[in-house]
């Protein structure tokens, strides 16, 4: 995605290229904490489906969306 806005936007300049990098790397980091999150909760269900005693599931709150 991040080749198809570069090639739409087309422009040599260093700003409108910085901010895409910017925000391509924001994103990518917003997605591996996402990926991490939902596999601690993947293993906190697996623990909850074989425990009747431990307390529901909840995010953190830098997950919650903005």
């Amino acid at each position: 995605m991040a080749r198809a806005l570069l090639g739409y936007m087309s422009s040599s300049d260093p700003r409108v290229l910085a901010r895409l990098t910017s925000e391509n790397r924001r994103l990518r980091q917003r997605v591996a904490d996402l990926e991490a999150q939902m596999l601690r909760l993947q293993a906190e269900n697996d623990l909850l489906a074989t425990s009747q005693d431990s307390p529901l599931l909840t995010l953190d709150e830098s997950m919650q969306p903005v």
